[in-house]
């Protein structure tokens, strides 16, 4: 890990002193579920991320395979070549390495970084890095170089073609994952990040089954990340395809997939970002997945923590829904926390119970006695819309705009909700959590009446936003460190839609080969998210 102030440290809690026991009480993270703890070349205690990065050719920008932490053993390891049979003279080419940013310097060097970052200075992900990673982290596989025009990793093929090749060569996941498995004491999930309309969707199908044969039962999670933006009519139809592959193919090995357009199509007021920057993007998009994993990586302060397979349990409700939708939305802590104020002197100053009372920080009100048969109904605070969706990409629009207007069909206004996990960081007025035999028996009759599974998790520790973070937000962003967050997962009908939309452009756009038994897969998952639920119903919405 860096050493200087304006490192990874940020998100690392300390408690031990005397003043840090006076203080209210703050969630901390167990780190040691994301971070590695090891001894750099130096003797010193490390920590860096269990993780492994592939990346194409040029894709990791700066960022050095053997870092400061190991660069040691690196020059003990390679101060020499090995020579072989060959015992002639040897000539080493070696390609210039791509120049630090004056921000990275600035980390490495220990000092304040004397410009911020800007769209223009941010040419790789890893420009924007605050962390050192195990060299085992870092793979580059040279069979492609980034933006390639003469060899792009473009088409969904060539992604498995790829894998098939490393891993008859090198057998991959002993070469590249199985370590980091074995030094985990308690493996409660796999979670993998991927490109889905592209080739590492091809790429990251295979990975996921070979992971599928190896751990057996275990969660595995899949964050499909798919192009929000416009492209050319050939392109955006070449992704819509691949996207449908990954879906088909990366649903049924994983527990869970979550298909996301970066960017959402649509953005609240308060965000202003550059839609073409993958800075922006990945900003924006790391404070919605962060948060709503955040409960699985709190310490327990009594009894079990919260593991993958209990969100999965809430979202997964008949047992072949797994696919869920991503969202969230943001708000300023400071006026988050007058709300609060202000709904609490409005409370006091009445003894009327039946007084309807305000959904965590969504500004709305809900009437206690709002209830069917003892249950709340589906119209709960909670359930509300969030205002960034990241589920609404490109795929169903794509759909629509390559089948001829004369077949296309209306886009359903309702949409049932079947499972949904919320996660609130911040000062969010916290609502009554069942627990025991009264969580399993609520759970039964909100089954039976077909209502939504519902699950809320809060914590009181908000998103940081660290120097490295792009200014994407309004005026108030630029007086706060960090953000209150609301985010959710849920498995609904929308599924269906997107996947319907799929479904029409396979059917005319792929091969006779492969178009049937693609086409019929998605009709199967769509099904999945139709069942037991009647679309014409003259009830309200869900959502």
């Amino acid at each position: 890990m860096k050493s200087s102030p304006f490192s990874l440290e940020s998100y690392f809690t300390y408690a031990d002193s005397d003043s840090d026991a006076k203080s209210p009480p703050v969630d901390t993270v167990n780190h040691d579920i994301h971070f590695h703890p090891g001894i750099g070349a130096d003797g010193t205690e490390t920590s860096t991320p269990r993780t492994v990065i592939y990346d194409l050719k040029g894709g990791f920008g700066s960022l050095r395979k053997i870092n400061a932490l190991y660069e040691m053993q690196e020059d003990v390891e390679g101060g020499s070549m090995p020579r072989g049979l060959w015992d002639g003279n040897v000539v080493v080419h070696k390609q210039d390495a791509i120049r630090q940013s004056a921000y990275q310097q600035s980390l490495d060097t220990g000092v304040p970084p004397t410009a911020p970052l800007s769209t223009e200075s941010v040419r790789y992900w890893s420009d924007f890095n605050r962390v050192y990673y195990h060299p085992r982290s870092i793979i580059q596989l040279n069979d492609f170089e980034l933006n390639s025009i003469l060899l792009p990793f473009e088409r969904w093929e060539v992604g498995e073609e790829l894998f098939a090749s490393l891993d008859k060569e090198h057998d991959i996941l002993d070469r590249d994952f199985r370590l980091w498995a074995e030094e985990c004491d308690q493996l409660q999930g796999i979670q993998m990040l991927t490109g889905a309309d592209d080739a590492w969707g091809g790429f990251a199908a295979k990975y996921v089954e070979r992971l599928r044969d190896e751990f057996g039962k275990g969660a595995i999670w899949v964050w499909g990340i798919e192009e929000g933006g416009k492209a050319q009519r050939d392109k955006q139809l070449l992704r819509t395809i691949n996207a449908a592959r990954s879906m088909h193919d990366i649903s049924a090995q994983s527990s869970m997939y979550i298909p996301i357009s970066d960017p959402p199509i649509q953005l609240p007021a308060y965000v202003c970002m550059d839609r073409s920057s993958q800075w922006h993007t990945a900003g924006l998009l790391s404070i919605a997945l962060e948060s709503v994993t955040l409960q699985p990586r709190l310490r327990a302060d009594n009894g079990r923590s919260l593991m993958l397979n209990d969100f999965e349990a809430a979202l997964n409700v008949n047992g072949n829904q797994r696919i869920a939708r991503l969202e969230c939305s943001l708000m300023d802590p400071k006026v988050l926390a007058e709300q609060r104020r202000e709904r609490g002197i409005k409370e006091a100053s009445t003894a009327d119970q039946r007084m309807p009372v305000t959904g965590p920080g969504t500004g709305t009100s809900k009437s206690l006695g709002e209830e069917s048969g003892g249950l709340q109904v589906a119209k709960d605070a909670s359930l509300g819309h969030l205002d960034i969706d990241f589920f609404a990409g490109h795929a169903g629009q794509t759909a629509a705009t390559m089948i001829p207007s004369g077949q296309r069909t209306r886009v359903a206004k309702k949409s049932h909700v079947f499972g949904h996990t919320e996660s609130f960081r911040g000062d969010f007025e916290r609502g009554r959590r069942e627990d025991g035999e009264e969580a399993g028996f609520a759970r039964k009759r909100r089954r039976i009446a077909r209502l939504p599974l519902v699950e809320s998790y809060y914590s009181s520790l908000q998103y940081p936003l660290l120097d490295s973070f792009p200014k994407i937000f309004s005026e108030w962003s630029k007086h706060t460190e960090s953000v209150a967050v609301h985010s959710s997962l849920s498995t609904t009908s929308k599924v269906a839609e997107r996947v319907k939309g799929l479904q029409r452009v396979v059917g005319r756009m792929v091969g006779l080969d492969e178009r049937e038994a693609l086409s019929n897969g998605l009709w199967e998952i769509g099904e999945a998210y139709e069942d037991g639920w009647n679309s014409g119903s003259d009830s309200d919405d869900d959502f």
